[in-house]
């Protein structure tokens, strides 16, 4: 059965840097779509921001304006593990982070997508169970 396990997150002040992990078990992460996603304070389940995803077919990668430039996202397919470096974190990166895989060529969160979450989030059909991120000076 396919499960994922986010690890990596914590109370950290603005400026600081966290690395989550993604580990896959009962399945192949590279033959998956990996996507993050955040669900902030207040917010319901549908609601769910995509931040990032990498493809399985070319490791091609997607941000969301505002986290470019401070997240990468990274595979290691020895370890069957996604990452998700965040650097020169803010108060309104706070939240639970999850991550989801999805099969098909290519990851289905886009620009556009990540505008109606709740189609998106109904395109990925494994999900972790979360790791919280607190971002507070």
């Amino acid at each position: 059965q396919a499960h994922l396990v986010e690890s990596g997150g914590g109370l950290v002040q603005p400026g600081g840097s966290l690395r989550l992990s993604c580990a896959a078990s009962g399945f192949t992460l590279d033959d998956y779509n990996i996507g993050w996603f955040r669900q902030a304070p207040g917010m319901e389940r549908e609601e769910r921001e995509g931040i990032s995803c990498i493809s399985s077919s070319d490791g091609g990668t997607f941000y969301r304006d505002s986290v470019k430039g401070r997240f990468t996202i990274s595979r290691d397919n020895a370890r069957n593990t996604v990452y998700l470096q965040m650097n020169s974190l803010e108060p309104e990166d706070t939240g639970i982070y999850y991550c989801a895989g999805t099969g098909g060529s290519s990851c289905p969160m886009t620009a556009r997508s990540i505008e109606r979450p709740f189609g998106l989030i109904r395109l990925f059909d494994s999900w972790g169970q979360g790791t919280q991120v607190t971002v507070t000076s």
